[in-house]
């Protein structure tokens, strides 16, 4: 009797129902963490020392996927370029050697644009666009010349087709006439060049990018909000400087600590300064 009790207890506990899975599990944000520095100027003064100094510190913490350089990276066009090729290299050796597999892009600037063949053979295309790493495609990085002061044809060109299926993030040296913009107007664009860039983009586009980083005013600035019509969440930056010309080492020598966040449909980003004396 009691073989026959036990045997059906075991029947009934084989019986039971498993718990069910969770075909649905929630899916955890995902952060990726980048730099953003630009002007360091390698060539002039003490520039490529700074440089070699505050590099290490930025892609030193938080695991950086990977680094924006946005223009007047060197200072090519002093001396008419005749030392345009040695500013080159030495930025570039000091990039590859402190970075090593960390993927970088490098924007032109206005100290760059006489010497733009040397540009692309030590940094590559002034304009164009990439899979932003570690995004599996879903976030682009879109970088563009405005090196005078004008977006060139091809830089318009590429904001026109942009397409809905992606985020972007976008990058060029010279920063937005945003409404509130501290940046000395000397080193922003026209209202009429600003319009442009605004425009081109399409409009249903328009809420996929995440984010515009500018350099070129050699103070820090941001904006997180309505930086113009139709464009309600898109954040704008202008970002220090980090070499030794017109850069202040009280603040405005440093560069952006950033973080792309996906979590579902949801992406962000997000930058702070970090100064660097």
């Amino acid at each position: 009797m009691k073989k026959q009790i036990a045997s059906t207890k075991k029947r009934r506990l084989l019986a039971s129902p498993k718990p069910k899975r969770n075909l649905n599990p929630i899916a955890k944000a995902q952060t990726i963490n980048f730099a953003v520095i630009g002007d360091s100027h390698v060539g002039y003064g003490n520039s490529a020392s700074i440089f070699r100094n505050l590099l290490p510190k930025a892609v030193g913490s938080g695991n950086k996927r990977f680094v924006i350089f946005g223009g007047d990276n060197t200072q090519a066009g002093a001396n008419h370029g005749n030392n345009a090729n040695a500013y080159y290299k030495d930025f570039k050796d000091t990039v590859t050697s402190t970075l090593g597999s960390i993927p970088y892009k490098a924007s032109i600037g206005n100290w760059e644009a006489s010497t733009q063949s040397l540009f692309t053979q030590y940094l590559g295309a002034v304009e164009g666009q990439m899979n932003f790493p570690g995004t599996q495609g879903k976030v682009k990085y879109v970088w563009l010349n405005c090196a005078l002061g004008l977006f060139t044809p091809e830089s318009i060109h590429i904001l026109k087709n942009l397409d809905d299926q992606h985020f972007y993030i976008i990058d060029f040296h010279w920063p937005l006439k945003v409404s509130g913009i501290t940046v000395d107007p000397s080193h922003v664009l026209s209202a009429a060049e600003t319009a442009k860039f605004f425009a081109a983009i399409p409009t249903k586009v328009r809420d996929k990018v995440l984010a515009i980083f500018t350099h070129h005013g050699h103070l820090f600035y941001r904006e997180l909000t309505n930086i113009y019509p139709g464009y309600t969440n898109t954040k704008f930056f202008v970002c220090g400087c980090s070499g030794d010309y017109k850069c202040k080492p009280s603040g405005d020598r440093g560069y952006y600590n950033a973080t792309l966040t996906i979590n579902g449909t949801a992406l962000n980003v997000d930058a702070f300064k970090v100064a660097v004396t």
